[in-house]
């Protein structure tokens, strides 16, 4: 077990190897992010659309 002083000096130490993106990487990684949620938006759009249809000339039968 270390004590306090020790373990801030640790955190410290393990704190200043972080190496943050720049900007031009977190704007790629925001852009691939929208377009994903674009594409997924758009399956299960097309998805809800075929089960809907489907369901409705099944029903639309009785």
């Amino acid at each position: 077990m270390t004590n306090p002083l020790q373990f801030l000096q640790q955190t410290r130490g393990e704190i200043a190897k972080i190496t943050w993106p720049g900007r031009r990487e977190v704007m790629l990684t925001s852009v691939m992010v929208f377009i994903l949620a674009v594409v997924a938006a758009a399956f299960f759009f097309l998805v809800d659309f075929l089960i809907r249809t489907g369901l409705t000339a099944i029903l639309s039968g009785f």
